[in-house]
């Protein structure tokens, strides 16, 4: 946090050679398997005492070290030990099945799918490789699909708020803006951040925090933090408590998915879709071009919807500390425009909101949603010039 980062970066940039940094010879504790033991403990308190442990799950680890941690989790839950993608279960550097060990780069889920077609479970859980991030993929009636970081994010929030959950809900701003229209039905606190959890796990009274890219905080008493074992237990109580539903649509099995509860969000709150237009360059100078482009000249229209509201996020807000960032809101849509803080992209978070007035409107909302977020790329694509 500032001023913090800047003095650490200032200290990072000094150094020379790693000989010249000094290092003290005592003082050094190795930690034992309490640490570990009290964290699977403090799992417990994630989950409802008496909710269902039904779900099947695939899980990956990513070629990273979330494996034996969230076996020895899930089963301490009592839920089915998940069926593991044998090709990315031990750690290896080498991420050699993936391109890239992230779950929402391309390819990276196939092992995963293919393991899925094989075992007919309820739903696949993958961590990235240092397991504080949750991916979920389940069957959508054809083949099996990525759940979006913000549509996991709606249904751990539901979930919570259906457990009468109390304390602030919060979310990063390039998040989705559902989990507002969430709290504010539960009559919760509701807090919009600055992007990383650096800045969520500093709302107070904290009870439910998530970013887009995959991060959900669901115990902040014992990890103030995006953890992806934690989630991934609360995500599974949840399709359990779904698949022993019979109310309402549901699985040929009987059972409620988390599609219908998405469903079941979208007639209720409007179907928020989200999507994202990430320009990656060789070139920065690139980006702070496009950035000054969309300063000099903001768009009034995009996708065919008015821009309400333009926000030079520079300048911060009544709520947010300043930050590079450009936000507009449009006539049932917003975009959000910020330079990565990690790698050489521009990175564009789109939203639309559709109202859905029943559950039989809902492929028409699908398909108007993915309309204009394709013409929403196009339109901000040509803006700013990339």
């Amino acid at each position: 946090m500032p001023p913090a980062d800047a003095e650490i970066a200032a200290e990072i940039d000094a150094v020379r050679s790693l000989d010249d940094v000094p290092r003290p010879e005592t003082g050094w504790q190795t930690l034992d398997d309490s640490v570990l033991d009290a964290y699977l403990a403090r799992t417990d308190a994630v989950l409802s005492p008496d909710s269902p442990r039904t779900a099947r799950t695939v899980y990956t680890a990513m070629h990273g070290v979330g494996k034996d941690t969230l076996l020895a989790a899930f089963a301490r839950a009592g839920f089915p030990e998940p069926v593991l993608v044998a090709e990315q279960a031990e750690p290896d550097p080498d991420f050699p099945t993936v391109a890239f060990p992230n779950p929402e780069e391309p390819g990276a889920m196939d092992l995963a799918f293919a393991k899925a077609r094989e075992t007919g479970p309820d739903l696949i859980i993958a961590n990235d490789p240092d397991a504080d991030r949750c991916a979920v993929a389940v069957h959508d009636g054809t083949d099996w699909r990525m759940l979006r970081g913000d549509e996991v994010g709606a249904l751990l929030a539901a979930h919570l708020v259906t457990r009468g959950a109390h304390g602030t809900f919060a979310e990063s701003i390039v998040s989705s803006s559902l989990l507002g229209r969430i709290a504010e039905k539960a009559n919760l606190p509701y807090e919009e951040t600055l992007t990383g959890f650096k800045w969520i796990a500093r709302v107070e009274g904290l009870r439910y925090g998530y970013e887009e890219a995959l991060g959900y905080c669901v115990d902040p008493e014992g990890v103030r933090d995006k953890d992806g074992i934690t989630a991934a237990l609360l995500i599974t109580e949840l399709a359990s408590t779904l698949k022993a539903s019979t109310s309402g649509s549901g699985s040929a099995a009987g059972g409620r998915t988390l599609l219908d509860l998405l469903d079941d969000l979208a007639v209720e709150h409007g179907l928020h879709a989200t999507d994202q237009l990430s320009v990656r360059v060789e070139d920065l100078s690139l980006i702070a071009a496009a950035m000054h482009r969309l300063r000099e000249q903001p768009p009034t229209r995009l996708a065919g919807l008015a821009v309400t509201k333009a926000e030079d996020l520079t300048r911060g807000t009544d709520t947010l500390p300043p930050t590079d960032g450009l936000r507009y809101t449009l006539d049932g849509a917003r975009v959000i425009v910020r330079p990565s803080g990690t790698e050489p992209k521009l990175k564009c978070y789109l939203e639309v909101v559709v109202p859905v007035t029943a559950h039989a409107a809902l492929p028409e909302a699908h398909a108007r949603a993915t309309d204009l977020l394709t013409a929403l790329k196009r339109d901000l694509s040509a803006a700013a010039g990339i």
